[in-house]
């Protein structure tokens, strides 16, 4: 064997040995424990007593994963999953993975909405549908759609709608050419656009620039708010007189995106920092 026990908990050495080049040591704890508590149910508080004994096909597994990690790869797309606001999501290389901040928007719009009668509400960019599942979970009443451009997301987020039991509406468009095919008399949009500039790439990390796709990530540097702009002038054409735009925003590009959005005919009626105090949400009424 290549560790010295197979005891399951006797497994962080290897992973923090075999790691500790690529990820800091609370980095490496938490993706172990996340892999311990996915594959084998048994979670941080019980893995010292549990006498979880791994098979050698188990232990060849653990080192693939190992293996992979070492290739930057994220464990979310390790292990075929990743969770969010308290709800299970299918990842694969087709999906961005859902992040803290995205949790932030929805919970805002969760907020602020959840007791409110029947709304119409479209999520712009679905990817895996974290953010469409989600609000359809937590606002029963609303009717919500979602669009990517890319059909391998869509089929990702239909198998999650299914997997969370949601009754989300998918459709295949790109934004950029129009809205034709989309809902209208909209009550909210909601969207996390690409929105990272071509020159931020070299302080992307690894594991995001060789994993997911640069498709739903980057924006050229020629139009940085291209993607904030086209839905604002959607939003002209599918919202409600008043309705409401929910975007995350590029901390970076956050005043131009606000600026197109005053020119667009819009107020702004919220802007929110993120958990390190960068300003990541915004929220904006159509003044119609």
């Amino acid at each position: 064997m290549f560790v010295a026990s197979n005891k399951l908990a006797d497994l962080l050495p290897y992973f923090l040995r075999k790691l500790r080049q690529i990820y800091d040591e609370r980095e490496i704890e938490s993706i172990f424990f996340l892999i311990t508590e996915t594959k084998f149910g048994i979670k941080k508080s019980t893995l010292e007593s549990s006498d979880k004994r791994l098979s050698e096909s188990e232990l060849l597994e653990f080192r693939e994963i190992v293996r992979e990690l070492q290739q930057f790869k994220p464990v979310q797309q390790i292990l075929g999953e990743a969770d969010f606001y308290g709800l299970k999501f299918e990842i694969n290389e087709h999906v961005l993975i859902p992040r803290p901040e995205t949790e932030e928007l929805v919970d805002l719009i969760v907020h602020e909405h959840k007791s409110n009668g029947k709304l119409k509400i479209l999520d712009i960019g679905t990817g895996s549908g974290c953010i469409a599942i989600s609000l359809k979970k937590n606002i029963a009443k609303a009717q919500v759609w979602s669009c990517d451009i890319s059909e391998d997301a869509l089929k990702v987020a239909s198998s999650n709608a299914t997997l969370n039991q949601a009754e989300v509406h998918f459709i295949k468009k790109d934004i950029l050419a129009g809205t034709n095919n989309l809902p209208d008399a909209l009550d909210i949009i909601v969207s996390n656009p690409p929105y990272i500039l071509e020159d931020e790439k070299k302080e992307v990390h690894q594991n995001v620039l060789m994993y997911e796709p640069h498709q739903a990530l980057f924006v050229s540097g020629n139009d940085p708010v291209l993607f904030y702009r086209t839905i604002l002038n959607a939003g002209k054409n599918l919202l409600k007189p008043q309705g409401l735009i929910y975007f995350e925003l590029n901390p970076l590009t956050s005043e131009l995106t606000k600026e197109c959005a005053i020119s667009s005919g819009y107020e702004i009626l919220s802007e929110l920092p993120d958990m390190s105090g960068k300003t990541r949400i915004l929220k904006v009424r159509l003044n119609t």
